[in-house]
């Protein structure tokens, strides 16, 4: 993990999950996380999946299903049945032949993917306005992780333009190809920047999503603010650049919240008059 420019597997990550690393390796793999935007963004993803799955069985099963221990025992039997011999005294934990383990991983995270995609789906039927609004307002973290440039806090600060930079026009019918938004007015949204350029960000498709005007409260507009306000933070030392990127990447409402201290988009009068 010394090379940056190799990611952690999806093994890794699971593993790291379930805490079945050793020290070391959890050491390794939370410092790699800690400086790749990509690999945190494929946790998340992950994380996502499974909190999904929880959430859709404790909501449509309750305590409908049996427990789990029973089936959980008799795979974990049926996996040392067909793992390889080894020496008295070792762990078989892992000793799966490699395409079999592989094989097993991609099942699980199959299963995993379907049950969070019923989840959202149950969703959208149960309260249809709710799963518009958060698909308007935050971008989808597998096409939008976010990207940054390496710059440090004095390159953000020396910049004389801190407004978002205009979007090539091809770069933006391939955001709304992504999004699946080729139908749609795009003068109803701005290709926004996850991570303002402001603040360091790329310009890249991973660090862009079509956000919507005026479909919801949480709209392009409201995010500007937020993005000034972080850079003016950034600027003055009270708050770390490395930071501000990541808060308003992983969720940019909730970084407003914070920052702004309200559960709702403040008038623009009202930012305005903040210190």
């Amino acid at each position: 993990m010394k090379n940056e420019n190799v990611h952690l597997s999806d093994e890794q990550l699971l593993l790291s999950v379930e805490g079945e690393l050793s020290a070391r390796e959890e050491k390794l793999v939370r410092a790699h996380l800690d400086a790749c935007w990509a690999c945190r963004a494929r946790c998340k993803e992950l994380d996502d999946t499974i909190a999904g799955v929880v959430r859709a069985y404790q909501s449509e099963f309750g305590g409908k299903l049996p427990p789990i221990a029973g089936p959980r025992a008799l795979l974990k039997a049926q996996l040392r049945r067909l793992s390889p011999g080894e020496p008295r005294g070792q762990s078989r934990g892992f000793n799966l032949p490699r395409r079999f383990a592989w094989a097993m991983a991609a099942g699980i995270c199959g299963l995993l993917s379907l049950g969070l995609l019923l989840y959202r789906s149950g969703i959208e039927r149960r309260n249809p306005s709710q799963s518009r609004e958060l698909t308007v307002s935050i971008p989808d973290s597998t096409l939008t992780p976010g990207a940054t440039l390496l710059a440090s806090r004095w390159m953000v600060c020396a910049q004389v333009n801190v407004k978002n930079k205009a979007v090539p026009a091809a770069l933006q019918r391939a955001v709304f190809q992504e999004y699946g938004l080729q139908g749609q007015d795009p003068r109803a949204y701005e290709v926004d920047y996850l991570v303002t350029p402001a603040l360091g960000g790329a310009d890249d498709i991973h660090n862009l999503w079509p956000h919507s005007y005026s479909a919801t409260a949480w709209n392009a507009q409201v995010k500007d603010a937020l993005e000034d306000r972080l850079r003016e933070m950034v600027c003055d030392g009270s708050l770390d650049l490395a930071e501000a990127q990541r808060e308003i990447a992983m969720n940019w409402i909730t970084a407003y919240k914070k920052y702004f201290h309200t559960d709702k988009p403040l008038p623009e009068h009202c930012v305005r008059q903040l210190p």
